[in-house]
């Protein structure tokens, strides 16, 4: 089976626990604001790989991995190619490499449910929990996504609540303690990551020569005094 990998990345450690290998898989139904990976919104972009060529590309980084790595589906929204996905995450499975599953929630179907029948942890990106704001970042439905974490707490998939916070976008107190409520009321949920937004993207943009809506917003910092 084949899917489309807009690029992979070695020794990646922000995307999961440990040392991983990050496969960011083309195309996606969303369009974020704050969208770091423009060059991935392609569903024909990125280069045809196998899953087997992709599972080798893994493979070679085994002896990093150690205790907590393993490998990690990120995109773009995997969900889009969640049948490729699900190749490729049962391949790992019977190499003993740990999965990682970076994804919006888009999509809740059979490939889908195939997919998490070989998800060690699931990174679930809300990006609001509130459905008019959801739209206005996203122009995506957070139904969506909290039907795709009910699915994930049915299955008792380990999961954790990611969300981007940018500055004067979502950064009201009120925001984060709605996301933090969400983690409570489902059990599979073992944290909740906030994570700043950051302006580097632009220069993908420009490249792409795609408008960036968030042009000129200042760098997100927590204040932690």
């Amino acid at each position: 089976m084949t899917g489309r990998v807009s690029s992979i990345q070695t020794l990646g450690a922000l995307d999961g626990p440990g040392i991983r290998v990050v496969a960011f898989l083309s195309g996606c139904p969303l369009r974020c604001e704050y969208c770091h990976n423009p060059e991935t919104w392609d569903y024909g972009g990125g280069a045809k790989m196998s899953a087997e060529a992709l599972l080798d590309r893994i493979r070679r980084s085994k002896p990093y991995f150690g205790a907590r790595g393993g490998a990690t589906l990120s995109g773009g929204e995997p969900l889009a190619q969640a049948e490729f996905a699900a190749e490729v995450f049962a391949l790992c499975r019977a190499e003993g490499v740990r999965t990682a599953l970076d994804t919006a929630g888009t999509d809740c179907g059979a490939d889908a449910g195939r997919l998490l029948d070989n998800t060690d942890l699931c990174l679930l990106d809300v990006k609001s929990c509130d459905s008019g704001e959801y739209r206005r970042l996203t122009g995506g439905d957070l139904s969506d996504a909290l039907a795709f974490l009910r699915e994930l707490d049915r299955r008792g998939v380990p999961t954790r609540l990611r969300q981007v916070v940018a500055r004067g976008l979502n950064d009201a107190p009120e925001s984060a303690e709605a996301l933090k409520s969400l983690a409570a009321a489902h059990g599979n949920v073992i944290g909740v990551d906030f994570l700043p937004f950051r302006n580097i993207c632009a220069r993908k943009y420009d490249l792409l020569g795609i408008p960036f809506p968030m042009r000129g917003v200042e760098d997100y910092r927590f204040d932690c005094g």
